[in-house]
């Protein structure tokens, strides 16, 4: 976590509740060590669905399918979401979650590497949400822009790495190395990308909110 503990546990006790289905999926999520969008990332979230009130949502990393639901539920009731995942043995769980929560006919998951799967998509998304595997994040850029158009949104979380994207390269762990370089990189590309304003915001443990020129 990026911010100070504290004051993060101050702030999401402000929060108020998601539906039923949602805080269930959650709970249940803590319990089998799933990772999900945290409570500071749900909030900003929230508020980033209501202010570009996308039509067409693109995510990459469905894993249980929280975000995606997350996002069909406060996002505008129109809306359609494209999710991606490559794991096995999430994506049954994702389908079911989906199923569950009557939101089938509005979440389309489709499966396989991001790289490979990004490639066969050719219509804008009003609204990108990159949150797979961090060390591919500036593999998927160059069909991730392509698929944005002007005045999309891309956002990508978890992008500050715990605080150690600060840290001396011999600092990292070696075999977080890799991603340490990766996410540097890719940061550097979306601050200085001629077709996108970026801020890195200190939100959770870290997020990129960039707009397409």
């Amino acid at each position: 976590m990026i911010a100070d503990e504290r004051m993060a546990t101050f702030i999401n006790s402000m929060d108020t509740q998601n539906t039923p289905y949602l805080e269930m999926l959650e709970q249940e999520a803590k319990k089998s060590h799933v990772p999900i969008i945290r409570r500071e990332m749900q909030s900003f979230l929230k508020v980033l669905l209501r202010i570009k009130e996308p039509e067409r949502i693109l995510e990459v990393g469905t894993a249980i399918g929280f975000s995606a639901l997350f996002m069909a539920e406060y996002g505008p009731k129109n809306c359609e979401i494209t999710t991606i995942e490559n794991y096995e043995k999430r994506i049954p769980i994702a389908r079911a979650n989906f199923e569950e929560a009557g939101k089938s006919d509005q979440i389309t998951l489709l499966t396989g590497d991001a790289k490979d799967v990004l490639k066969t998509l050719y219509d804008p998304f009003d609204l990108i949400f990159m949150d797979a595997a961090k060390g591919q994040y500036i593999n998927f850029l160059p069909d991730v822009l392509r698929l944005m158009q002007k005045g999309s949104i891309l956002v990508s979380d978890n992008v500050l790495q715990e605080g150690d994207i600060i840290e001396s390269h011999y600092i990292v762990g070696r075999r977080n190395r890799t991603i340490y370089k990766r996410m540097r990189k890719y940061l550097y590309i979306l601050k200085h990308h001629e077709e996108l304003v970026t801020a890195i915001v200190p939100l959770g443990d870290g997020i990129t909110l960039s707009v397409k020129k």
